[in-house]
């Protein structure tokens, strides 16, 4: 299958939103995670970032990382670009205690607290998404 960021990041933030409306921490934080990082994916090759023509992956091994990574990644493809100047991400990475591997975690791990900081931080992201569709940096 090819890769399709822009569409992962549409499905994994709608399921997380569905999960956080319906108090399932656990779930609800991982895939906002998920959806921070591919929205971020699809802006950083919007701005410039190389992917594989045939699987649409990232030919960068740097490149290939999670959410509590792709933040700083982000930011050199942004202030690189002309048109990343109106895309800056809050200054405080909301993911830094964000892990793919949290996924095995117990769910009494999870809190709302904790899920709604990396919610704020996929809501940031997904504001972006929808500002690039709108000015057409991303089609």
């Amino acid at each position: 299958m090819a890769t399709d960021f822009l569409d992962a990041h549409r499905r994994h933030w709608n399921d997380a939103e569905l999960l956080f409306r319906e108090t399932r921490w656990a779930n609800a934080d991982h895939l906002f995670g998920l959806a921070a990082e591919c929205g971020l994916k699809r802006l950083m090759i919007a701005f410039g970032m190389s992917v594989d023509p045939v699987t649409g992956t990232p030919q960068i091994r740097n490149d290939k990382v999670h959410a509590n990574r792709v933040w700083a990644r982000y930011e050199s493809y942004r202030s690189g670009h002309n048109a990343g100047v109106n895309y800056t991400l809050p200054a405080v990475e909301p993911f830094q205690d964000w892990d793919i591997s949290q996924r095995y975690a117990h769910s009494d791990d999870f809190t709302k607290v904790i899920a709604e900081s990396h919610r704020n931080g996929a809501k940031s992201v997904h504001s972006l998404i929808n500002k690039a569709i709108l000015e057409g940096i991303i089609l």
